[in-house]
């Protein structure tokens, strides 16, 4: 399960002290990675960021969490990120998988891309992806940009034709995230499933829900 940051939707004044807050109850309540999304943040501020959030799962659970950065290579190298996940407007994933590979980045760092196509995870597959995030499966405001939900039956058909983990995103939650591991799923990230339950308790019972169900 991957928490996908979002401090903006937070709406707080500190937003980033509200996200690492965040990382917390997610680390604790079981999340297994967290994947830093704040695209805007200039990249002193995102390094602080990074290395807060990693520090932070660290305290709740050592060697269990592990912390990725959206699109910036350099900041996840810095602070010392588990890898980095690319979108449509990153450096594209051949090159970065290609200087990762030359003894530039430390072994185990993933390198993931954000794919809406087969035809795009097919290429990140052939690029040396660590894995893709494929969606949005199913209805969700923040991925209304990227077109219509695909649906459960597009999910499989993407899981079934290549062979790296294929990542469920768009609109997955406590009740739906079953029937993306049946579609083959290897996991399921998003924003408002693990952000917007503010109660620990609560996150904690909904993730451990989530682990039995998929």
């Amino acid at each position: 399960m991957c928490y996908v940051t979002d401090r903006k939707a937070l709406r707080s004044a500190d937003s980033a002290a509200s996200v690492v807050a965040r990382i917390r109850a997610a680390a604790a309540a079981g999340v297994d990675w967290v994947q830093i999304r704040e695209k805007d943040l200039p990249g002193r501020e995102l390094l602080e960021l990074a290395r807060a959030a990693i520090r932070t799962a660290a305290e709740v659970r050592t060697g269990s969490v592990r912390v990725l950065v959206n699109d910036r290579l350099d900041v996840a190298l810095a602070a010392g990120a588990g890898g980095v996940h690319l979108g449509g407007e990153s450096i594209p994933v051949r090159e970065v998988v290609r200087w990762c590979s030359s003894g530039n980045a430390p072994a185990g760092f993933l390198v993931g891309a954000s794919c809406h196509r087969l035809d795009e995870v097919r290429e990140a597959e052939r690029a040396g992806a660590s894995y893709v995030l494929f969606g949005p499966v199913f209805e969700t405001p923040s991925k209304h940009q990227f077109g219509p939900p695909q649906g459960a039956a597009k999910l499989a058909e993407v899981c079934h034709t290549v062979g790296i983990p294929v990542i469920a995103i768009g609109g997955v939650n406590e009740k739906n995230g079953a029937e993306c591991v049946r579609a083959g799923a290897a996991g399921i990230a998003a924003i408002r499933t693990f952000q917007e339950v503010r109660d620990p308790a609560v996150l904690r019972k909904a993730i451990e829900r989530l682990h039995a169900r998929v």
